[in-house]
C-alpha cells in the first residue's frame, strides 16, 4: 500500500507527521538505505524499508490510553525542565512509545489522551473537527447567570474571538465560583485567559472530558487503556473509520 513518508513514521508511533517532516527535511530518515531530505515522497509499506537514524521502523500496536495528569506535572516525554516532573514517571511501564493530545499546563489536572495513532491525534487536536475539551474552574469572585449569558457569547482575546461550546455554574459565592466550561480550540492557556477577560482569576482548573471520553473515576496519577467502544465513539466523533484494536492489560 503506497501512503506518503510522514505519515507512515506517524503511523509507526515515530513521530507527529509535523515532526516526520523535520525528521526528513535534517536527513534523519532513508529508504530502503537512500537517505531521503525532500517533503511528499510516498513508500510501498509492503516493499520498502524505512529507517529513522539508523533504525529499522515498523508499525506498531496502536495504544490509546487516558491519564488522569496530577498539578506539578509537565505535559512532555522525556526530561523536564528545572527538575520538574513529567508525565513519562506516570507510564513508564507502557512498552510503546505515546504521545500526549495536546497539553494541560503545569498547574492544571485532569484527562489526558496518549495514543501512537498520529491521525487520530491530529484530529482530535485540530479545531476543524469541533471536538469539545470540558473544563471544572474554580474562579475568583462571584459568577452570577447574567455574567455566563454574557459569556457564552465570547470574547476577543488578544489572538482571537473565542467562544466557549458550554458554560454551567455548579457553585457561586462571594469569594469563589465554580463552574463547568468547555471549548473545541486548543489555544495556550485558553480557559485562563477567558476568565480573566471577564474579571476573574483562575484558582484551580480540571479536565473532565475529551469529546465523548471521559475522566470517570480514575484515580490521579493513574492510567487505563480505553476500552473499545470508546475508541469507536471517539473515531465517529472524528469522522474515522473504526477497527476492533487488539486491547491489552490496563491499570
Amino acid at each position: 500500500m503506497k501512503v506518503r513518508l510522514n505519515r507512515y513514521l506517524s503511523q509507526c508511533g515515530a513521530a507527529s507527521r509535523r515532526k516526520a517532516d523535520e525528521l526528513i527535511k535534517s536527513g534523519q530518515v532513508s529508504v530502503n538505505g537512500e537517505t531521503l531530505d525532500e517533503l511528499g515522497v510516498s513508500i510501498d509499506t509492503e516493499k520498502d524499508t524505512v529507517e529513522l537514524q539508523g533504525r529499522v521502523v515498523k508499525p506498531e500496536r496502536k495504544r490509546y490510553l487516558i491519564l488522569n495528569k496530577p498539578k506539578l506535572y509537565i505535559t512532555a516525554i522525556g526530561e523536564g525542565e528545572d527538575d520538574k516532573k513529567t508525565i513519562q514517571e506516570l507510564i513508564s511501564d507502557i512498552p510503546e512509545r505515546v504521545y500526549p493530545v495536546g497539553r494541560l499546563d503545569y498547574d492544571v489536572e485532569g484527562l489526558l489522551i496518549l495514543t501512537n495513532d498520529g491521525e487520530l491525534a491530529n484530529r482530535i487536536h485540530h479545531p476543524r473537527y469541533e471536538l469539545s475539551k470540558l473544563y471544572r474552574a474554580s474562579v475568583k469572585g462571584k459568577i452570577t447567570t447574567e455574567k455566563t449569558l454574557r459569556m457564552s457569547e465570547g470574547a476577543e482575546l488578544e489572538d482571537g474571538f473565542v467562544k466557549p461550546d458550554s458554560i454551567k455554574i455548579i457553585k457561586s459565592e462571594s469569594e469563589l465560583s465554580v463552574l463547568e466550561i468547555s471549548f473545541h480550540e486548543g489555544r495556550n492557556h485558553l480557559v485562563k485567559r477567558f476568565f480573566k477577560e471577564f474579571g476573574h482569576v483562575v484558582q484551580k482548573l480540571h479536565r473532565i472530558s475529551v469529546g465523548p471520553i471521559n475522566l470517570g473515576g480514575l484515580q490521579r496519577g493513574k492510567w487505563r487503556e480505553l476500552k473499545a467502544h470508546e475508541i469507536e465513539r471517539l473515531n465517529q466523533a472524528l469522522g474515522l473509520s473504526f477497527s476492533q484494536p487488539s486491547l491489552g492489560s490496563s491499570e
